[in-house]
């Protein structure tokens, strides 16, 4: 009994951990959410990003990007964090969120990302754009 215990609060433990929120991040770095204004403690507490945040606070709004890539153009190098969701041909979102993506290709019945979705294709639904350390440009797709 004690053993099915434990591993009950252990797999209970992993799905919560899972399941990141703006609040849970903020409970996780104190001192990062301490440090910003009031009106930047709201944005993150709404799940929202602006200009001139920089990675440790856009991380506390959205969590850790799904895609990091770097771009250069004529005005230098900016490095953009993609967040990304997985749907089928019918509309329905397979997936949605970072702590999902070491599961691919594992089946679970419970959950539809991990089913047998040949149509299945990536959608880019929010970028973050950052140069020199801070958010420059912001691209959210309206739904």
């Amino acid at each position: 009994m004690k053993t099915f215990l434990s591993f009950f609060i252990l797999v209970a433990g992993l799905a919560l951990a899972g399941c990141s929120t703006p609040q849970s991040r903020i409970n996780q770095n104190p001192a990062v959410f301490g440090r910003l204004t009031p009106e930047q403690q709201q944005l993150i507490k709404e799940g929202k990003v602006s200009l001139g945040f920089d990675a440790a606070m856009v991380k506390l709004a959205l969590g850790d990007p799904d895609r990091i890539h770097e771009r250069t153009d004529a005005s230098g190098t900016s490095e953009v964090w993609s967040y990304v969701t997985y749907e089928g041909d019918d509309g329905l979102i397979l997936y949605t969120g970072y702590y999902h993506r070491y599961y691919y290709g594992l089946s679970d019945p419970f959950y539809p990302y991990y089913l047998a979705y040949p149509t299945r294709h990536e959608h880019t639904h929010f970028r973050v754009v950052f140069r020199e350390g801070k958010v420059v440009l912001i691209e959210n797709e309206k739904s």
